[in-house]
């Protein structure tokens, strides 16, 4: 299960118009911002990560505009963790649970997932935060990252185990962003 002292949010590669032509993009957008509002309601860490952005562009205005102070690392890896600015900025937290979101799920999330699975990080893949171009691609990588080890949870699911009681005093501002 998830707990604040051991989650991380990463969100992987919401850029330009790659973003654009997702599976779903609405709710995927949405759950995103849920998913950063209930992280830093809880105060808990998130990354960011933009696939070469001097080609694909900065992250998407909608998330950008949520992560106000959180710089993205750029990267040219598929798997966010061959990147050394990720990979040390991730250790350095000390935490184990990386809750994953991002584009596209069967190529940089699913090779960020295997790689975070194999140096003993525990994954939730967020499935209702996470897409690719194809519904079958989106459904393929989903299915590769839960055969490789990783829970499934969905953005409600996340926010509610963080949270874990309604007397918790936060109660009110993460019902406020699922409402």
């Amino acid at each position: 299960m998830l707990s604040r002292t051991a989650a991380v949010l990463i969100m992987i590669d919401f850029q330009g118009n790659l973003a654009q032509v997702m599976v779903d993009k609405e709710n995927l957008f949405a759950n995103n911002v849920k998913l950063i509002q209930g992280f830093k309601a809880l105060n808990l860490p998130v990354m960011v990560t933009e696939q070469i952005p001097e080609k694909l562009g900065p992250t998407i205005p909608v998330l950008a505009g949520e992560l106000s102070g959180i710089k993205p690392i750029a990267k040219e890896t598929f798997s966010s963790w061959a990147n050394e600015s990720f990979h040390d900025r991730l250790e350095s937290l000390t935490r184990r649970h990386v809750v994953l979101t991002g584009i596209e799920c069967h190529i940089c999330v699913y090779q960020t997932a295997l790689d975070l699975i194999s140096n003993g990080y525990t994954v939730h893949l967020v499935a209702d935060a996470v897409s690719s171009r194809t519904a079958e691609n989106r459904e393929i990588g989903i299915q590769a990252i839960k055969s490789a080890g990783a829970h499934i949870t969905s953005t409600e699911m996340v926010l509610f185990e963080l949270l874990r009681t309604a007397a918790d005093p936060k109660a009110k501002d993460i019902f406020k962003i699922v409402k």
